[in-house]
């Protein structure tokens, strides 16, 4: 008679004496599994990257230099990541990137680097495919789309800091390239390649004062999406739902507002470079976090 156990994982198992008895001479093979446990106690951040995304955006008509169906899709699938991986504390989104932050004394699947990646890239990827309808409308999927990922560990907290302070930084040089290139492109007549030697070797001043002599548009003006990126948070959120009750010695049900309060995952655009962020969601770093 052979006994299974269920296994972490939902992987069903031959327990005790059965388990040794039903070995292969073939099982030698998981020797060569290379051990990829992440360090304990430390950040471990999944940056997820869209894969030839310039080509992909092109294929399906995305407005240049921002369209937002595309960035509120991105944070969908995100917030979907969050949701499925409890133990991510922080998400950081821009154009066709969004890193994840695993709670420092998460041990999810024993912290292997691998299951961290592999997990977070899939959901993502399957989400957005399954939610792409709902923010493109008719528009079809020409073909799916591709991600990859890595994982980095960061063993302190400002290094994790740093780490999403260096990422928003790179969303406002980006942005601000792209809004001065398109602008030039789209209502100055240069082709891509004049805008692009037009730009070389300017500074952010520079940038600016093009957009607003030229285009008479200030970039501080700009959406903080475009310019900040999308922050993921756990937040408390107070939901109200309608239901119908018959109250005692009550002949007919009655409608009652009930609140409940949850956990959700909240997106913010706002700065995460300056202290204020940290000091307004300390959990973020807590020791328990």
């Amino acid at each position: 008679m052979q006994l299974w156990a269920l296994a972490s994982g939902g992987r069903a198992r031959l327990s005790g004496s059965v388990a040794a008895m039903a070995k292969s001479k073939f099982e030698y093979v998981r020797a060569f599994e290379a051990d990829d446990v992440c360090l304990p106690n430390t950040w471990a951040v999944v940056r997820l990257d869209g894969r030839n995304f310039h080509r992909f955006s092109e294929q399906h008509g995305f407005t240049k230099p921002n369209d937002d169906r595309a960035l509120h899709l991105m944070t969908k699938c995100a917030q979907t990541v969050m949701e499925e991986l409890e133990d991510i504390t922080i998400a950081y989104g821009q154009s066709d990137e969004y890193s994840f932050v695993f709670k420092k004394k998460s041990n999810w699947f024993k912290r292997r680097a691998s299951k961290f990646m592999t997990h977070v890239v899939s959901q993502f990827s399957s989400s957005y495919v399954f939610y792409w309808k709902d923010y493109f409308k008719d528009q079809p999927l020409r073909y799916p789309p591709g991600f990859d990922g890595r994982v980095v560990l960061y063993p302190s907290n400002q290094n994790l800091k740093d780490y999403l302070s260096w990422r928003q930084a790179d969303c406002h040089i980006n942005n601000l390239y792209n809004t001065v290139f398109w602008m030039l492109v789209q209502r100055s007549g240069l082709t891509p390649v004049q805008a692009q030697n037009r730009l070389q070797g300017t500074l952010a001043g520079d940038k600016n004062e093009i957009l607003f002599s030229e285009f008479n548009i200030n970039y501080n003006n700009e959406p903080l999406l475009y310019r900040k990126g999308t922050v993921l948070i756990w937040q408390k959120v107070n939901e109200v739902t309608t239901k119908r009750i018959q109250f005692p010695k009550e002949t007919e049900e009655k409608e009652v507002e009930v609140t409940r309060t949850r956990n959700k995952v909240v997106p913010l655009h706002c700065d995460i470079i300056g202290d204020q962020f940290w000091e307004e969601y300390p959990e973020i770093l807590a020791d328990d976090s």
